[in-house]
């Protein structure tokens, strides 16, 4: 991290609001675009304002300020796991509607119906692969498990979308 995203930690950390300000809106995009992953557009930006939350009144439990924002990451992906967990309770798999044909290349995949079919765990872990792209230990820090759980939700989500790709509902 940069000193003055350090700076900023450290004053917020005495209570200032405009320096907790300015550090959300340095992670805002990249926090959302994070959530959005695991638990699509309509709940992102709200996951993201309800941690960012959350991280303002721990912000004293911070250990080191140069991990913000490996810490606000960490709170994200928790509290998406938990709405999408949330949410499953009201939308299962079989309620989405599969196709009823093989898929026509022309007709182009749907990312989000694609990735709305993995587990949000895996969801997380392609986000921080593709789109951010972390290193495998720089995921396992992020969402507080070992880098082989990375690896083998990784290897789980890729051969899920495959799957998913061709036509299949396995």
């Amino acid at each position: 991290m940069n000193t003055g995203e350090t700076h900023l930690v450290e004053a917020a950390r005495r209570g200032e609001r405009e320096a907790y300000g300015a550090l959300v809106e340095r992670h805002w995009c990249r926090l959302v675009r994070l959530a959005r992953s695991v638990v699509g557009d309509l709940e992102a930006e709200d996951v993201v304002q309800d941690s960012l939350v959350v991280a303002w009144r721990r912000l004293p439990q911070l250990a080191d300020a140069d991990h913000f924002g490996a810490w606000t990451t960490r709170i994200v992906v928790r509290r998406c796991l938990r709405r999408a967990g949330f949410l499953r309770r009201f939308l299962t798999f079989d309620s989405v509607p599969e196709r009823s044909h093989a898929p026509d290349p022309a007709d182009g995949i749907a990312v989000w119906e694609v990735l709305s079919r993995l587990a949000p765990r895996q969801r997380a872990v392609l986000h921080l692969t593709v789109v951010e792209g972390m290193t495998d230990a720089e995921i396992a820090v992020r969402l507080g498990i070992t880098a082989g759980s990375v690896r083998a939700h990784r290897r789980r989500a890729r051969e899920r979308v495959a799957v998913i790709v061709k036509g299949g509902t396995k």
